[in-house]
């Protein structure tokens, strides 16, 4: 395809909403036809081949055909480019000069979002797709007393994983995550200071509402009940909403739509009523805070609950770096850290935010922090699945590298999973990662 202008693509990358209601979406025709245009733009420009294996299977899938063109590829293989397509919206955010307002229009992500709901709609998903995006029902059921420890224990177990990985198609190198049956929910009532008045500034109320989420309620817990110490000593008032279903973002990547949209009626107006009463939000995991700051408006954008929610959620360390900006943030800290090997999430980087947390880290006296602005591979389920657990390790391999390399006192990322790849990288070393909220209580000395 030749260059065309490129007026435009300059300005600021700007996101349309995501037209999923309509019978055009799931129209395969149309589908396939703006499958075609997208991918002769990405042939012809081949900007994006490192950043994950959907453009280099893609680039293969054209240089192996006969014509070594577009037009001779076949169209079902088209499901591959798709199927290794995990939405960290990397390519959009970074690399993609023809994104809107450009002419050409792409959105890459949304358009393999929009390949994946057609798939779903189908009936065209595993049982174990289905069962590992439905981190409420497995948390649930793995949670329960006597079952955690079960379930904990043969996830370790060598043959048995094997097993599994034969039987339902997850990996036997994967690393599962632990199954609480102390829950932050159970563990809430004993976590707060009393007393707390909060003091707002210009861009903050001083007060926040935590969305747990599924990952930290019933998985790593430690994580939410650290950021609670923390913004506590820090003279945050920290609530939970009174109900809470998932964030919605494992649904959103297997491309069932109508359970995301499940999953918001419950969500928005619970925390829109939080913002109506004077609080902010925060959630721990990246992907839960951009689900609500970027996806949700997208897939609803004349819900003026979902906007008011979406104004009002903050990455945690976001959060904290704005009441340091009003001098509300205390510096006082007990203990040194050293050197941290800080990995930047996907999901965290497209947020536009910043390096939030690596400036948050940086206040601690004698700590040095490196930060790691590549993907770790794990995206979700990516890395957990048989078929594509190895491309997720490639794809990690450098971020894992430089933490080999630098050895430092800690290494860490704001999405646990992604520690948990750079973990299972480093096969040479038994460091576990520590969450920055984590190195931060550390820090303090609370």
């Amino acid at each position: 395809m030749p260059i065309d202008s490129r007026e435009g693509s300059l300005q600021a990358p700007t996101r349309h909403p995501l037209e999923w209601q309509t019978p055009e979406f799931y129209n395969e025709e149309s589908l396939f036809t703006e499958l075609e245009r997208v991918f002769d733009i990405c042939h012809g420009c081949r900007r994006c081949f490192k950043l994950c294996q959907s453009f280099p299977k893609l680039f293969d899938l054209i240089d192996e055909a006969p014509t070594n063109e577009l037009d001779s590829v076949d169209k079902k293989d088209f499901w591959q480019v798709v199927d290794h397509c995990y939405l960290c919206d990397m390519c959009y955010m970074t690399m993609c000069p023809y994104v809107p307002p450009h002419e050409w229009n792409l959105d890459f992500p949304h358009l393999m979002l929009r390949a994946k709901a057609v798939k779903f709609k189908n009936g065209d998903v595993k049982l174990r797709d289905r069962l590992l995006t439905s981190t409420e029902l497995v948390g649930s059921l793995a949670g329960i007393p006597v079952i955690s420890s079960i379930v904990n224990a043969s996830n370790k177990i060598k043959p048995l994983r094997q097993i599994i990985d034969k039987v339902a198609g997850i990996h036997a190198d994967a690393i599962l995550p632990d199954f609480h049956s102390d829950t932050l929910r159970k563990r809430d009532s004993k976590l707060h200071k009393a007393g707390l008045i909060p003091t707002a500034t210009a861009e903050t109320k001083g007060k926040v509402v935590l969305f747990v989420t599924c990952y930290g309620n019933r998985n790593e817990p430690d994580i939410n009940e650290d950021l609670i110490k923390v913004f506590e000593h820090n003279n945050i008032p920290v609530i939970l909403a009174e109900q809470e279903r998932c964030c919605g973002m494992p649904k959103l990547e297997l491309g069932d739509l109508d359970t995301v949209k499940e999953f918001k009626e419950v969500n928005i107006p619970t925390m829109a009523k939080l913002v109506d009463a004077g609080y902010d939000i925060v959630a721990p995991i990246p992907s839960c805070v951009l689900m609500f700051k970027q996806e949700l408006p997208l897939m609803f954008p004349n819900d003026s609950d979902v906007a008011k929610v979406q104004n009002a959620m903050f990455d945690p360390f976001e959060y904290l770096m704005l009441r340091h900006k009003a001098g509300l943030l205390s510096t006082e800290f007990k203990e040194d850290l050293g050197t941290i090997s800080y990995h930047v999430a996907c999901h965290l980087r497209v947020q536009n935010l910043g390096l939030k947390t690596r400036d948050v880290l940086q206040l601690i006296p004698n700590t040095k922090v490196d930060a790691i602005e590549r993907c770790s591979g794990h995206n979700g389920t990516y890395a957990v699945k048989s078929e594509t657990h190895l491309d997720s390790m490639k794809i990690g391999k450098p971020v894992v590298d430089r933490v080999a390399k630098a050895k430092p006192d800690y290494y860490s990322s704001d999405c646990p999973m992604a520690g948990h790849q750079i973990e299972n990288g480093l096969v040479d070393s038994e460091q576990k990662p520590t969450h920055p909220m984590q190195l931060l209580r550390k820090a303090y000395g609370i």
